[in-house]
């Protein structure tokens, strides 16, 4: 029997496996997690390591890429509320807010970024409650544009754009289950996992949900990926200027947050691949390899985030390649693959289903992806100031 620890595994996939066979016999039985035993028992290393893990990886690199872009963004509404007339790019900030990434990725592990997560967690209710109130501020204001709810576009572009929808909802409803799961697999896990879950699609629907409802219902059709940007109209901002300022300032804090988090898989694949085990973490031997690999992985994400400011788009990428499967297609084939039910049992055919549609789910919003970003990247150039 085999057994998973906390950390990201070996083969690349979020967890590893150890043998419940070479666990000491003399290890009283209250010692032992039945959760961690059966629960999260691997019997799919193969896929771990050639399927789910470089999912994982790329799923969570791309969301640094795309908080990176964001903060950036937010750190260009601010400036453009103060100088109206300024002459700074976009990619300018993103580099600034990439430069503020370079200094918390140096944080060695999960556990050294808990108060960071923690002030994570209050300013993702902070700046999420300032969004909504925003919205519906402007929405009950002479200052808001006219609602329009129609769909815009001929009938290709609005058939793409629904499924370029799916998988933005899939990134942005679905992002919290891959660090979640990292945080809960440490013993014991039965409760646990479940629990944490909850509590993360709990703030989930009071946050994202709240921000996505209250922000259509006041801008319509015209809303943005970042609802901020809808605050501001040819640099007049349709509410007081500091609340404004106060709301990017939310964000822009939150997003480095998150951002550090989504770097962790990668740095743990960098240690594997540089560090010294036998040496302390904080040893010379390790610290050097760890800030130059970890510098250019975030120097690499601003980048990108810079060259193809398109937040949407990578949005709608990272949903329809990782999220997608990684939260609707593989959770239904393992479990028919480990557990083996009946093919006459209703479970059985209920997974066959969710994964067959959303797999068709899932080619089609990729192709929409891949679209989107090819009509951008013929309207902008590199590095455009969006």
């Amino acid at each position: 029997m085999r057994i998973h620890d906390a950390g990201a595994g070996g083969d690349g996939s979020i967890s590893d496996t150890y043998d419940y066979e070479e666990l000491p016999q003399h290890q009283d039985r209250k010692d032992l997690d039945a959760g961690a035993l059966f629960v999260l028992k691997s019997k799919g290393r193969t896929w771990g390591r050639y399927y789910v893990g470089p999912i994982q990886l790329v799923v969570c690199y791309g969301a640094v890429v795309g908080n990176t872009l964001l903060g950036g963004e937010c750190l260009k509404a601010i400036y453009l509320l103060s100088v109206p007339d300024g002459s700074m790019k976009l990619y300018e900030f993103v580099m600034i807010f990439g430069s503020m990434m370079l200094i918390l990725a140096q944080f060695p592990s999960f556990h050294s970024l808990r108060y960071i997560n923690l002030a994570s967690l209050v300013l993702c209710l902070a700046y999420s409650a300032c969004a909504a109130t925003g919205s519906i501020y402007i929405g009950n204001s002479s200052n808001g544009a006219e609602k329009d709810y129609s769909l815009v576009g001929d009938t290709e572009s609005r058939v793409f754009g629904m499924f370029n929808a799916i998988a933005i909802i899939a990134t942005s409803f679905g992002n919290g289950i891959i660090p979640e799961i990292q945080a809960t697999l440490a013993p014991p896990v039965k409760g646990k996992m479940f629990k944490g879950l909850c509590l993360c699609y709990a703030i989930v629907l009071v946050t994202f949900f709240s921000v996505a409802i209250s922000g259509y219902w006041a801008f319509g059709n015209q809303a943005d990926a970042l609802i901020l940007s809808n605050f501001v109209v040819d640099g007049r901002a349709l509410m007081p200027k500091w609340f404004v300022f106060m709301t990017n300032m939310f964000t822009i804090l939150q997003l480095s947050a998150v951002a550090v988090v989504y770097c962790q898989p990668t740095n743990e694949a960098l240690e594997r691949a540089f560090a010294d085990p036998m040496s302390g973490e904080l040893s010379l031997r390790n610290i050097v390899p760890r800030v130059i690999s970890r510098s250019l992985v975030v120097i690499a994400a601003i980048t990108l985030a810079a060259m193809l400011p398109f937040f949407g788009d990578i949005n709608s990428f990272v949903g329809a390649f990782g999220f997608i499967p990684l939260d609707f297609i593989l959770p239904a084939v393992f479990f028919n693959l480990t557990f083996k039910p009946s093919k006459r049992s209703p479970i059985f055919w209920v997974n066959i289903t969710i994964a067959v549609i959303f797999s068709i789910l899932g080619v089609i919003a990729s192709i929409a992806a891949v679209r989107q970003i090819a009509l951008d990247a013929e309207t902008y150039k590199l590095f455009a100031d969006v």
